[in-house]
């Protein structure tokens, strides 16, 4: 029998800060059924258990009809978000996930980052000029809204100059369908004008191949998937539009919350700002210690292929589990101190990124637009702090995407 958890876990008091509730989770025990999320779900809270799920091809990535039958709908409404939605390389298992993955691959290989990155400094160089320095301003508004953006539709369209607003919006639609414990109507409807709405836009891209696109380097990506789609290696034009989509979705949410997230933990850690001041090449450890410590996805989730034994209680087939990385990521069995900010932390081992054949494929590229944005503010603005309280700032309504809404800074 099922034990099912009471009180409800999402609240205003869970938004601001999760992390003492999945401290009481992971001492009451591994696993935990709650009726919260999706109308029912399993959810993991330790180290070990997260990732051996994340990696366990037992535990399905193709889970989104789950969320769509959970939503009261008319027959056939959102046929065309479930169409799209489930040919993303997100929820996708293999062997469909190799082949699509596998011709993403290339472009998130080291070398043809290391050639991005010149011109993610640019942008960075551009939004930071725009600020003045003598009065506040809003860092997820000038900065970590912004640059993801940017950087995705260059590595898509090899040009930084998309529709960046729209693309923003579209973004955080899914973002709220996604991460609603329990999606409703009006949720998915949002959700679906908004990815169809994305899908348009790269099919207009497709349709009227761009000047400025002609010998960037590395390549488009939008480029390399039309000529696999031409080839046949993607079998239509909805799974090239659906990685677009999906791409533009995870590298926006994923990298303006980390950056939100990161740079807030630092202007109250005092201490490790000095630190990062005292020697900037230690801001590569610093990124990945921030994304244990306040990771910007806080769960993902997978659906159960066959019936199983977990720690003494019986998972059915179609059941839905909850990897809580948030909370694996404080698992003091896995990392002593959990709880404490510490740049210099030998082994991170965060799995903010997930873990096995579904890791982030874009985690190279989120660490490095992170990397450069500390690097200027720490030498630009070497006296960064917070404009407001950190109890007065507000998070984002969305218990699998943690983020801020707004960071008022002063730059001294």
């Amino acid at each position: 029998m099922k034990a099912l958890l009471q009180p409800p876990l999402v609240d205003a008091a869970f938004l601001a800060d999760p992390y003492p509730t999945y401290r009481a989770l992971r001492d009451a025990g591994p696993l935990h059924w709650s009726e919260e999320f999706f109308g029912g779900a399993w959810l993991l809270t330790r180290h070990a258990d997260v990732e051996a799920v994340l990696r366990d091809t037992r535990f399905s990535a193709q889970r989104t009809g789950g969320w769509i039958n959970d939503v009261e709908v008319q027959r056939g409404e959102f046929a065309p978000f479930q169409r799209l939605f489930s040919r993303a390389l997100l929820f996708l298992d293999a062997p469909e996930h190799t082949r699509v993955r596998g011709l993403m691959q290339a472009a998130f290989r080291p070398d043809a980052l290391a050639t991005l990155r010149p011109r993610i400094e640019r942008i960075a160089d551009t939004l930071l000029d725009a600020i003045d320095p003598g009065v506040p301003f809003d860092f997820m508004a000038s900065v970590a809204r912004v640059l993801p953006v940017r950087v995705i539709s260059m590595l898509l369209l090899g040009t930084p100059q998309a529709a960046g607003a729209p693309l923003m919006h579209w973004s955080d639609d899914l973002a709220a369908f996604i991460g609603a414990p329990q999606p409703t109507r009006a949720l998915a409807q949002r959700a679906q004008a908004s990815l169809l709405a994305m899908t348009r836009y790269f099919t207009r891209q497709l349709d009227c191949p761009r000047a400025d696109r002609v010998g960037t380097e590395p390549p488009a990506l939008l480029d390399e998937l039309r000529q696999a789609r031409a080839r046949g290696a993607l079998k239509d034009d909805a799974e090239l539009l659906s990685q677009c989509a999906m791409l533009l979705f995870a590298g926006h949410e994923t990298t303006r919350n980390l950056l939100g997230n990161g740079l807030l933990a630092l202007l109250t850690h005092p201490e490790q700002w000095q630190a990062l001041q005292s020697d900037p090449e230690r801001v590569p450890g610093a990124v990945r210690e921030l994304l244990r410590y306040d990771s910007p996805v806080q769960y993902s989730g997978r659906r159960v292929t066959t019936t199983l034994t977990l720690h003494g209680r019986q998972l059915k087939r179609g059941d839905l589990v909850l990897p809580l990385i948030g909370a694996a990521n404080r698992d003091p069995a896995r990392h002593p101190h959990p709880d404490r900010l510490d740049i210099l932390r030998p082994d991170p081992g965060a799995l903010s990124f997930g873990s096995g054949t579904h890791a982030c494929l874009g985690a190279a590229l989120t660490r490095m637009e992170a990397d450069i944005v500390l690097r200027r503010l720490l030498q630009r603005w070497p006296h960064l702090r917070l404009a407001q309280a950190p109890r007065q700032l507000r998070r984002c309504a969305n218990p699998a995407y943690r983020g801020l809404t707004a960071l008022p800074l002063h730059t001294r």
